[in-house]
């Protein structure tokens, strides 16, 4: 049975003074044990959702759980190492590798913050808990681990579904503007060509009538490029969040709208990931839109029966994405400035789409900013890949 003892749960075996060692050194300037303290820290651990706890390395037993531990599992604070078995074996099995990395890299006494674990539900939903914890050293054993556990589910479904919405939304934006762009396209360079075969014979009521169709259509034009560009120039002015993912999957988001729109595109879009998941520290969000806008570019630039594959790859510490087209390749002399801000390199798409000069630059930042890399392999014809690189996480 537990037993209360000033606050939280002290397990049998477990003393106040074993749960708490090296209370004196929190300030060198305290003369006064940090025990007595702890009553004004009861408030908060008793009355918290979030668990605390003490876990005491060399016997592999928790010697001290708070109230939230009832609050978050339902069972008894008591029957918490009998219950310990069930929550590892519930553990994600790649959280489990992931912790075990953390804490073997941290140093003693770091705090290791807000490390996401993944726990399997009976009803084959997912629960999610966030660990920030410290290892606080023993003169004469291992030591004790202790912590916050706190649920956050909700906000992480809610997070997920946010970041699926933005993925989504990001691709159908960059699909309706091809989509939209073509018959705008086509309309534009009819009336350019019926201009210039009846110009001088036409009066010019009608004259003007095909001006602004043509000026019209050319505006459309803008507007879409604009629209689609700001969403994607906004994203490299906003901090980065950053989440461990599984590149794979938030890929899969991304390239399966392109893939349900291939009727409509005219182009076949394949994904080839890795059979195992790979991890990588990023922000999903602003990764997602530069592969939108690599994706767009290959769009811009393949004609119609043409193909677009996007490759995840794992390498020795790193992930590779690449993204290869079958277009019309970029010249040898447009590609040493490709990725600087305003480069010359830009230019028109197939079908009339314009460029701001700035959609390079803005990948490259974000790609550097997740501590990688990106570079081109293309010719003139014979389409292009490029290649983006950032640093791999352990399983």
């Amino acid at each position: 049975m537990s037993a209360r003892q000033g606050m939280g749960h002290v397990l049998p075996g477990g003393t106040r003074r074993s749960a708490w060692p090296g209370a004196r050194s929190f300030c060198p300037t305290l003369s006064v044990s940090m025990s007595s303290f702890f009553p004004l820290l009861q408030p908060l651990l008793e009355g918290s959702n979030a668990v605390y706890f003490v876990y005491h390395l060399e016997t592999q037993q928790i010697i001290y759980v708070s109230a939230g531990y009832e609050h978050l599992t339902g069972d008894p604070a008591a029957h918490v190492n009998d219950d310990l078995p069930y929550w590892l074996e519930r553990l994600h099995p790649d959280d489990r590798e992931y912790l075990r990395y953390r804490f073997a890299h941290a140093a003693p006494g770091e705090v290791v913050q807000d490390v996401e674990l993944r726990l399997a539900q009976p009803d084959e939903g997912t629960q999610f808990l966030s660990l920030t914890a410290c290892r606080v050293a023993e003169p004469d054993g291992p030591g004790y681990l202790s912590g916050r556990l706190e649920d956050i589910t909700r906000a992480k479904e809610m997070e997920i579904n946010s970041q699926k919405f933005n993925t989504k939304k990001n691709a159908t934006l960059e699909i309706l503007s091809h989509d939209l762009a073509t018959p705008l396209v086509l309309l534009q360079q009819l009336t350019d060509q019926l201009t210039q075969e009846v110009q001088g014979s036409l009066p010019e009521s009608t004259q003007r009538l095909l001006e602004l169709m043509e000026r019209t259509s050319r505006q459309g034009l803008n507007l879409i490029r604009d629209f689609v560009d700001n969403e994607f120039l906004e994203s490299a002015n906003v901090e980065l969040k950053w989440d461990r993912a599984a590149l794979g999957v938030w890929m899969r988001t991304t390239v399966e709208e392109y893939q349900r729109a291939q009727p409509h595109l005219h182009l076949q879009v394949t994904l080839a990931v890795p059979a195992h998941p790979l991890y990588v520290r990023m922000d999903i969000n602003k990764f997602q839109q530069v592969i939108n806008n690599l994706l767009s570019n290959a769009l811009k630039f393949t004609p119609d029966g043409g193909r677009i594959e996007v490759r995840v790859e794992a390498h020795p510490g790193v992930a590779r994405v690449v993204v290869a087209d079958t277009g019309i390749g970029i010249p040898s002399n447009l590609q040493p400035g490709l990725f600087e801000r305003f480069t010359k390199a830009r230019r028109p798409g197939l079908r009339g789409e314009k460029t701001t000069g700035l959609g390079m630059s803005v990948i490259k930042t974000i790609v550097e900013l997740h501590g990688g890399q990106i570079w081109l392999d293309s010719a003139e014809g014979s389409g292009s890949t490029f290649t983006l690189e950032i640093p791999a996480l352990p399983a």
